[in-house]
């Protein structure tokens, strides 16, 4: 990414808040941000639109525009044919959410940057992803692209314009999943044939057949899911360890550990300043695409939070506290609002900030180069494209057994090292930050620190979590009782599903760690408006979109988990624990219709759908819902926190209070007292934490 020249005109992005849009504003090419004045301008003059879709982290899209959106011959082509349009994905999901369906029903692929050309009604008609200068790799020059597309328009537009109608009602068709008006579009996808098949949805074997179906992508050597490209799939090990803290079945704790081991272990992982990036270009997590994103941040804490309790080892609490360091440093901004994310590049180079050579270790280490070289696979020609990423290809345990050494020495060596690399390291040019906040992703990492408290027992995390969620409320929250999306400056555009639905989960898991019942009418509020603004009078599941939104030619329902949980997913939780807490029946039922219909899904492919499979989980094996009463409950709160307890809510109270169902009735003489029930069974009150996790196990065996 260049530097804007000072000379240059700016186009109409410099008028935007987002980095990305400001990335482009001093492009030779005339760009519009997505507004009505934009789509007005293509239907005035009858030119197709070209969107050019992208995020400031993102190493391909900072490559097309030093190619080609930076170059004036190829920008006069753009401006003179086309309505150029740029959007920032992370601003505008909905839209990212459409355009990418339609390019990947055309091409079978997608990714980013997204290039997608629309007629002046903004249907698709054609796209692709990244396009080089000249015609390289089997792909078509942008140059040639667009020319051809010029032509199409100007010789055979009807062509085209059938092309983008037949297209949009593709896209309409796919969205009809779980719809009774729907002819197909559910049944195919997973929707029950039959009340039968709906019931025996709800069983053990059904878990069981989950994890089997998980575990057959499994990597058993390097961890993770699948080949390279990997990604974390968060949602697929949380559900793993779960299924082995309930079932004992080894293989699953395994697959689930190994994943998290090699992940830490791997270049995915900081080892200097700790946070992880996106994904990994190989197998064995060395290389990432480096750019470091706040959700997937949030979504590996939560997850290492659990390991962690499940395991009390501490390599995972180090692997928490490295990873929320690097996001209070480097992505928390001054009012307690969390930034999105890191770039990939430094001064045009993907990776730059972040590798080394030997030569540069051996004079900053001194006699601690060798060891240090050792351990992390630091080699004289590099160990990726002539530079090294640190990474351990053995544990550190390992290496030191291997080597005969004492651990907590080397241990200690290491520290010192990384001290002193990471100190070099911040001379050094940094990546831009993108220093929007969206308010999903904060919600992600508002719940990762809420599980990092639980499970540490650190107040420091709480107190963030409080901090954090006071700011949202109170710069998302707009006059007319909605929430925006996403702020910098100003808070802009309507919040979409999975902002809503991250912001009631993190409300629920803030109001167990806080016990203040202020955030829990506080997600009431959010779900409540979920289901007011976003429902589908035809299906149990959530559109993307809020009713009354204009500017989107399909209103879309997300099913998938992708990079994040699915919003509808996410909701289907919210709904089932909320209907526990405040007996509302009526969405512990929506919750479950939605399940059904997802649930041959979640068995067959259940690395899609891991965060739903967790809440089929729960449904199936009950939820314990928790009650500490008494003038000792915020010590005793604090205590059970830290135990596995994967499916619960809890209510905790210094004295009863017959407004909230889970209180209503129950009294105690001693200083705390707990309740336990599941499944419309409740046990006699006992005394301490572990009576209560004697209570629990007791029913988990006779369940």
């Amino acid at each position: 990414m260049h530097a804007a020249n000072p000379h240059a005109i700016p186009n109409a992005l410099i008028g935007e808040t987002s980095p990305y849009l400001l990335q482009h504003a001093y492009n030779p090419v005339q760009w519009f941000p997505w507004n009505p004045a934009a789509l007005q301008k293509a239907r005035e003059e009858q030119k197709p639109i070209l969107v050019s879709i992208g995020y400031a982290a993102c190493h391909w899209c900072h490559v097309m525009e030093r190619e080609s959106f930076e170059n004036a011959d190829t920008a006069a082509l753009m401006n003179t044919h086309f309505v150029n349009i740029k959007i920032d994905r992370e601003e505008r999901p909905d839209l990212d959410h459409i355009y990418m369906d339609a390019v990947q029903a055309m091409t079978g692929s997608g990714g980013w940057p997204l290039n997608v050309f629309l007629t002046p009604e903004g249907k698709p008609f054609y796209g692709g992803t990244y396009f080089p200068p000249i015609r390289a790799h089997n792909r078509p020059s942008w140059t040639e692209v667009l020319q051809s597309v010029h032509e199409a328009w100007t010789q055979r537009r009807h062509e085209l314009d059938a092309q983008a109608e037949n297209l949009t009602a593709h896209l309409e068709k796919a969205n009809a999943f779980g719809s009774t008006t729907s002819t197909g579009g559910a049944s195919s996808s997973g929707n029950p044939a039959s009340t039968d098949a709906a019931s025996s949805l709800f069983t053990k074997q059904t878990l069981a057949d989950t994890a089997a179906s998980m575990l057959k992508n499994a990597d058993t050597e390097w961890g993770g899911f699948g080949k390279a490209p990997k990604f974390p799939q968060t949602g697929t090990i949380a559900y793993l360890l779960r299924h082995y803290h309930f079932t004992g079945h080894k293989p699953s704790l395994d697959q689930a550990l190994l994943s998290l081991d090699k992940m830490a272990l791997g270049g995915i992982n900081d080892h200097l300043g700790g946070g992880f990036a996106r994904y990994s270009t190989d197998t064995e997590w060395l290389a990432p695409h480096f750019e470091k994103m706040a959700y997937d941040n949030a979504l590996l804490v939560a997850v290492y939070s659990e390991a962690y309790q499940l395991t009390q080892q501490k390599f995972y609490r180090d692997i928490i506290e490295q990873t929320l360091a690097f996001v209070e440093r480097e992505l928390t901004s001054p009012d307690g609002g969390f930034y999105a994310a890191l770039d990939a590049d430094s001064e045009g180079v993907e990776g730059k900030f972040y590798t080394w050579s030997a030569s540069e270790i051996d004079e900053i280490l001194g006699s601690d180069a060798e060891l240090f070289k050792a351990v992390y696979d630091v080699h004289p020609e590099g160990n990726w494209e002539h530079t090294n990423i640190l990474w351990q290809p053995v544990s550190l345990a390992a290496y030191c057994k291997e080597q005969n050494l004492a651990l907590q020495e080397v241990e200690e060596k290491l520290s010192h090292c990384r001290k002193k690399l990471l100190a070099h390291r911040a001379t050094r040019v940094r990546p831009q930050l993108d220093d929007k906040i969206l308010l999903g992703w904060n919600a992600l990492l508002n719940k990762a620190f809420c599980k990092a408290y639980g499970a540490t027992g650190d107040e420091r995390y709480l107190s963030r979590a409080i901090t954090n969620m006071e700011f949202l409320w109170a710069i998302f929250k707009n006059p007319a009782g909605g929430f925006f999306h996403t702020y910098k400056k100003e808070a802009r555009f309507p919040a979409f599903l999975e902002d809503l639905a991250f912001l009631a989960e993190a409300l629920l898991h803030l109001f167990e760690c806080t016990a203040n019942s202020k955030w829990l009418m506080a997600a009431e509020e959010v779900t409540k408006l979920v289901v007011r603004d976003f429902s589908d009078s035809d299906s149990p599941f959530f559109y993307y979109t809020p009713v009354g939104q204009t500017d989107v030619i399909v209103r879309k329902k997300e099913i998938y988990d992708g990079a994040v949980p699915s919003g509808n997913a996410v909701m289907a939780g919210v709904l089932h624990r909320l209907s526990l807490i405040l007996d509302r029946p009526e969405w512990g039922q929506k919750s479950q219709q939605m399940v059904k219909i997802v649930g041959n899904a979640i068995i067959r492919y259940g690395n899609s759908f891991g965060y739903w499979a967790g809440v089929l989980q729960e449904i199936v094996l009950g939820t314990n819902e928790i009650t500490i009463l008494g003038p000792e409950a915020p010590q005793q709160l604090k205590a059970l926190l830290k135990q596995y307890i994967p499916h619960r809510v809890i209510m905790s109270a210094v004295r009863t209070d017959d407004s909230f169902p889970l209180l209503r009735g129950k009294t105690t003489d001693s200083l705390s007292a707990f309740w336990l029930c599941r499944q419309y069974t409740c046990l006699p009150p006992v005394s301490n934490v572990e009576e209560l996790l004697t209570c629990i196990e007791k029913k988990d065996r006779n369940n």
